[in-house]
């Protein structure tokens, strides 16, 4: 039997790895050196890296078992505060070492509201006409019913009286009037100064088109930036009398971080101080509470609980309290995520509560954080049935809500999400109807329904559950709930009753129980 010689293989049998990192043959002692050091090196960064991302897939295995809650709901809804409130009750020291910077927000609101009240009676000159103040507009005149939305929103506030009406001469009381207002609007001259500057300090320079606000926005974080460097903040975890005329200290800036904030606000505090007295004179004045009855002035709710108590807040040892905290206002922009130890039948279990910017621009990043959400809780304000969506005035808060809320209903990543229902700012929706206000002038399909505080919650409640009904194919239980989330004692009762409701179902997808 013949056998052909095989031809020498064209592949080489040694091991490439090893002829890679072969030596080179006339090496000297110094290249090796370099050489076995740059190995070394190379090796410990890969063993960190191994190290981290076995930590890493350990850190993920037990986040696995870790609630994520969402706050979901359109701007100005509550979901802040309501984050607050979980902070307060689950983590009370992270809340104390916050405290100090929303000092700067409280003056802030009070600037922001005492510029409001004289820019109003700016533009609304004539409503010290002694006629006009004896005039009150009628809601239900069969004129206006016939205007369209955008007329009714876009009118003239104080327009109620005939335009061929001639004006009577001034009496020398409106003439007083006239008087009072001139000097109060010059002797707070330096607190509405202060508003801007107030606001650049918070928001960093952010701004955001579309807000009829002035577009005031804060980064998530800028506790941090409002203290001074030597005050502790709390970690957040994100995926913006006599008044002189004080000239407030020019912004300086070392990494994105105000370094003289705390100068800042100390000035401020000292404007206030020697203007609390010409800001209880402008409140109390018989114009601006005859245009807040009348609703020719609309100020947010905060403003009456800070100005009411201007003595207080303008001290020079001033600290905001709990309630000041929770009572302040300041619109937050992104997402972000907040870390509690909820305590589960002896142990611990950690929550990521996402605090979700709900202005129309951001509602974009919630899709991210909906394929590992637990549960979501949707803010909902019914005592918004009389306001417009600052970024669309034609429409009204309350039908954006439920356009939201039927979003979330019917979104298939979210079918089998715990869901939590927060009916909102029942508070302030008792004393709009206290005070007289129609809810059928803004929601026509209300009709002659009684304009009492029973009727108008069953009639929103009803809609947003029917909203459920109509996306609820798997039959998922809708938890709703009745809130004022400023009020410490009852919101601590809902939230209560809420992260027993998200462990039921906790435990139930974990095969606990």
């Amino acid at each position: 039997m013949l056998h052909a010689r095989r031809p020498p293989s064209v592949y080489s049998q040694e091991d490439p790895l090893s002829f890679a990192t072969r030596p080179p043959e006339a090496e000297t002692d110094l290249e090796r050196r370099v050489r076995l050091q740059r190995e070394a090196d190379a090796k410990r960064i890969s063993d960190i890296i191994d190290e981290e991302l076995k930590i890493d897939k350990r850190n993920y295995e037990r986040s696995k078992q870790d609630v994520r809650l969402l706050l979901l709901g359109q701007a100005e809804s509550g979901k802040s505060t309501l984050q607050k409130q979980f902070q307060l009750m689950y983590s009370p020291d992270s809340l104390d070492q916050e405290r100090s910077s929303w000092r700067t927000v409280v003056y802030f609101n009070i600037a922001r509201s005492v510029k409001r009240i004289l820019e109003v009676l700016e533009s609304h000159g004539d409503m010290f006409d002694e006629d006009a103040s004896d005039r009150i507009e009628n809601p239900y005149d069969s004129t206006t019913s016939k205007r369209t939305l955008e007329e009714r929103i876009h009118q003239d506030i104080i327009e109620d009286s005939p335009p061929q009406a001639p004006r009577p001469y001034p009496s020398p009381l409106v003439t007083e009037t006239q008087k009072l207002i001139a000097t109060l609007r010059l002797r707070l001259s330096p607190l509405v100064a202060a508003e801007s500057t107030l606001a650049d300090r918070l928001s960093g320079g952010v701004r955001v088109s579309g807000s009829g606000k002035g577009g005031v926005y804060v980064r998530h974080g800028w506790q941090t930036r409002s203290v001074p460097r030597n005050t502790p903040s709390t970690a957040l975890r994100t995926r913006g009398s006599s008044v002189t005329n004080h000239a407030l200290p020019s912004p300086i800036t070392d990494g994105g971080i105000n370094i003289n904030i705390a100068e800042v606000v100390e000035e401020v505090g000292r404007i206030l101080d020697a203007s609390k007295e010409d800001v209880k004179a402008l409140w109390r004045s018989d114009v601006v509470q005859m245009m807040i009855k009348r609703r020719r002035l609309r100020l947010e709710e905060w403003a009456e609980f800070f100005i009411g108590d201007i003595d207080r807040v303008a001290a020079r040892d001033y600290v905001p309290s709990t309630d000041d905290i929770l009572h302040a206002r300041i619109q937050t922009m992104g997402v972000s995520e907040h870390l509690f130890e909820v305590p589960l039948h002896g142990k611990s279990v950690t929550w990521h509560l996402y605090d979700v910017g709900g202005a129309r621009g951001q509602r974009h990043s919630w899709v991210p954080y909906f394929d590992e959400a637990n549960a979501i809780i949707f803010v909902a304000p019914i005592s918004a049935f009389d306001q417009y969506l600052e970024e669309d005035p034609r429409t009204n808060r309350i039908d954006d809500s439920l356009q939201l809320f039927t979003a979330i209903c019917s979104n298939q990543l979210l079918k089998n999400i715990h869901l939590v229902l927060f009916l909102n700012k029942t508070d302030v929706l008792q004393n709009k109807l206290a005070s007289g206000v129609r809810v059928s002038k803004y929601i026509t399909s209300y009709g002659n329904r009684p304009n009492d505080y029973e009727s108008v919650v069953n009639y929103f409640r009803a809609h947003f559950l029917q909203v459920h009904r109509k996306n609820n194919e798997k039959k998922r239980v809708l938890y709703s709930h009745l809130t004022n989330v400023v009020d410490i004692k009852t919101t601590r009762s809902i939230i209560a009753n809420v992260r027993d409701s998200i462990f039921r179902d906790y435990l139930k997808s974990a095969a606990l129980v």
